[in-house]
């Protein structure tokens, strides 16, 4: 371990490093840095303050992808089947702008019939094809989504990929239906939807259901008005016809997908609601923090910027619906597709790690990350279906954090504690003994920060995972130190920690990405 990586790992406290006898580095008394303290930390370990959906972290396919067969078969990819896996549990959301112009048309393909959509249906020539489509089509059929807006019908293979990819991965499928399918009255012709549900019974496919995406561009988009209120019985229409099948009778149905709340947007969840509460088991909206083609590298650092979920889940959502589980139905760091040479690198994990941890907080059950492949620049595997640094940020999370959120006070100790964001929460049994907490935290700031934590805390042993870049707009991070990538297709690295002496002082190194798991707490709210 070098002497920089150490002194990002350990409390500084009084000491400095130097060389040990065996080589290594040992405690010195004499101090190589003085650094202010940022924040004390104050956590109540005595009680849960919230529990989330344990599919809390959940993904996203848009639904331009299913005009092309080619590009659903990345979902045959056993690469993408792999880094998907590793991200269960989760919901996989198949929607976007394109679901409201697809028309599902029965047409029986040739295939395996024993496994429908499977990996062997595809030849290995495939993944390269559909590869070369990613890096040199994406660009053209964001443009043709937003300017031309073509109605497609994809085939009985496209759901069948859907169902075995999820059904492989252990997600739980969400299949986005057209609300833009209308009578001349304005009401919802369901007899497509019929048709699709009718054939996924027979398949006995396992699927929740969503219908339209953002009908507050509907206007936009296609030139039709839809109000709260008749969305709101278009929901129920959709319910009795889930219940009238009989399979899809327990099965979910989330909505209304709205935009970012404002203006007239919030009318619409309002009418919606007035109608159509009890259809939904979930009420979803979609947040971005800035427009992608107008932003800056200083906006994914800006905890003014960061904050504004406060407000938009508050002031909105919450105060309309709070009897409902509210989720992100759909959500990255920048709208417009993301923001190119931003959205896809080491710094836009300061904006997902916050809106995980904030979200938490604030009481989302549930928050889907746009997307998982294939489409903007927002998207967690790149063109050669590689992770990238969201998608790593995104698997650490899975395996450290639990679905309990506690309660944390936080006191500044200097003017730079706005840049240093903390969460704290049960770690995940699956990795770690009941009892253990796991402190979400990053720091914003060039410097390093360090933060105090109480004695309940300072009297564990810890593991640290610390994410850090060589720069901030790079598409590759190392987690303490070592660079994180793929070992070959289907091998994944060992995300290991550091594991350190108690201490009550914590030092972030400056922007970076950080996980603590105090191993001995035994905190009453997770046991």
């Amino acid at each position: 371990m070098n002497f920089l990586l150490l002194l990002s790992l350990i409390s500084l406290r009084t000491h400095g490093t130097r060389t040990g006898p065996d080589g290594g580095w040992a405690l010195d008394p004499d101090p190589v840095q003085e650094l202010d303290l940022d924040l004390v930390l104050e956590p109540d370990l005595s009680a849960v303050l919230r529990r989330v959906d344990p599919r809390f972290l959940s993904v996203t396919i848009d639904a331009s992808l299913a005009a092309e067969e080619s590009f659903m078969a990345l979902l045959s990819s056993s690469k993408v089947r792999t880094l998907s896996s590793a991200l269960s549990p989760s919901f996989l959301r198949f929607g976007g702008t394109r679901q409201d112009f697809m028309k599902f048309k029965p047409q029986r393909r040739k295939r395996n019939s024993k496994n429908p959509g499977s990996s062997s249906s595809t030849s290995s020539n495939t993944t390269v094809v559909v590869v070369i489509l990613l890096r040199t089509q994406v660009v053209v059929v964001v443009l043709v989504v937003i300017l031309l807006f073509p109605t497609f019908s994809p085939p009985e293979v496209t759901v069948d990929l859907l169902n075995s990819f999820s059904s492989c991965c252990g997600f739980n499928l969400i299949f986005g239906l057209n609300a833009l399918l209308r009578t001349s009255e304005n009401v919802w012709n369901s007899s497509n939807a019929e048709t699709l549900i009718k054939y996924c019974q027979s398949r006995r496919y396992r699927m929740n259901w969503e219908l339209g995406n953002e009908p507050n561009s509907f206007e936009k988009k296609a030139g039709i008005r839809v109000d709260g209120h008749q969305l709101g019985l278009d929901f129920l229409r959709l319910r009795e016809l889930m219940s009238r099948s009989g399979f899809y009778r327990d099965a979910g149905l989330f909505g209304p997908d709205v935009g970012q709340p404002r203006d007239h947007r919030t009318d619409i969840l309002g009418g919606f609601l007035q109608t159509g509460a009890e259809a939904v088991d979930a009420v979803t909206w979609h947040h971005y923090y800035v427009n992608g083609r107008d932003t800056s590298l200083e906006d994914f650092l800006d905890p003014e910027i960061l904050d504004t979920l406060t407000s938009k889940t508050n002031e909105k959502v919450k105060l309309l619906s709070p009897t409902k589980p509210i989720w992100l139905g759909e959500t990255s760091s920048a709208y417009g597709g993301g923001a190119v040479g931003l959205s896809d690198t080491f710094v836009a994990g300061f904006m997902w790690l916050d809106k995980l941890g904030l979200g938490a907080t604030l009481g989302l059950d549930v928050v889907m990350r746009q997307v998982l492949v294939g489409s903007g620049s927002y998207h967690l595997l790149d063109e050669n279906l590689d992770p990238l640094p969201d998608y790593w940020l995104s698997l650490l999370y899975k395996r450290l954090v639990g679905p309990e959120v506690l309660k944390v006070r936080k006191r500044s100790g200097s003017a730079r504690s706005k840049r240093v964001r903390t969460y704290l929460h049960c770690s995940n049994e699956k990795s770690y003994s009941r009892g253990s907490v796991t402190l979400i935290s990053m720091n914003l700031n060039q410097n390093p920060s360090r933060i105090s934590v109480p004695l309940v805390l300072s009297s564990s042993s810890l593991e640290a995972f610390i994410l850090q870049s060589d720069r901030l707009d790079s598409r590759s991070v190392k987690l303490n130190g070592r660079l994180l990538q793929m070992l070959e297709d289907e091998t994944l690295p060992d995300l290991r920690g550091t594991r350190l002496p108690p201490s009550d002082l914590l030092q972030l190194p400056g922007f970076s990405l950080n996980f603590f798991v105090f191993l001995d707490v035994q905190a009453a709210a997770c046991l």
